[in-house]
């Protein structure tokens, strides 16, 4: 079966995830995070890729972005990756890909899902198991955010910043939204979306994302979306 194409839909960010060959490690230390995030950053601001959300995980990485065009996002994995694939086998002496192949994706309707999956990504950490709240993870737009600190690599969504007047304001009701865990139907949906490529909305988002795509980009078998 052929793979879904990469779906670029105006106005809608995409939930990314990118994954180490085998599910190995692909961050060794610090400075591996740091360095991968500035050329993250880089690769952005160059295809123009707004990063609403992010977490490196041991071995995988996590974003949600919003492209500016149908080249935005696909350019800044490729440069952003090669550079830090190059990096890591030279520092680690490893040779072959440090990737898993192509990331993965799924176009977000923003309007139901985009603070969900801002919650989803910066929450990994917690249900890893590797804190207890998300606010001990180092590497995470959790503390840029929740906490209103500078973070570079961040361009809030048009959601977020809706949430108050004043970077405190916002800050303060997105932290409010981690009083409680994400519902189960919500991760669900967003694992399953995510992890087969699939659009992550509606009824009528689907459709929308469908016709872009020239095919179906709805879950199979799956349920009536919450309102």
């Amino acid at each position: 079966m052929p793979r879904r194409p990469r779906v670029f839909v105006p106005g809608h960010p995409m939930h990314v995830i990118q994954r180490g060959h085998n599910r190995a490690r692909i961050f060794f230390t610090p400075a591996d995070a740091k360095q991968y995030l500035e050329w993250l950053q880089e690769a952005a601001a160059n295809h123009g890729l707004a990063i609403h959300a992010y977490v490196l995980m041991i071995n995988h990485v996590h974003l949600l972005a919003s492209p500016e065009t149908s080249q935005s996002l696909p350019r800044t994995m490729r440069d952003a990756n090669r550079r830090y694939g190059r990096y890591v086998n030279e520092s680690q002496n490893r040779t072959g890909s440090l990737w898993e192949g192509r990331y993965r994706a799924s176009v977000v309707d923003a309007d139901q899902y985009v603070l969900s999956c801002c919650r989803y990504v910066e929450l990994n950490p917690v249900r890893a198991g590797a804190v207890q709240e998300p606010a001990a993870y180092r590497w995470s737009s959790y503390k840029g955010n929740a906490e209103a600190r500078p973070d570079p690599i961040l361009t809030p969504h048009p959601l977020y910043l809706n949430l108050g007047d004043t970077p405190e304001a916002r800050a303060a009701v997105y932290r409010k939204m981690f009083d409680n865990d994400l519902p189960d139907d919500d991760l669900a949906r967003i694992r399953a979306a995510v992890n087969g490529d699939w659009a992550l909305g509606g009824a009528r988002f689907t459709d929308l994302v469908s016709r872009h795509a020239g095919q179906s980009m709805a879950p199979r078998g799956r349920g009536r979306p919450g309102k």
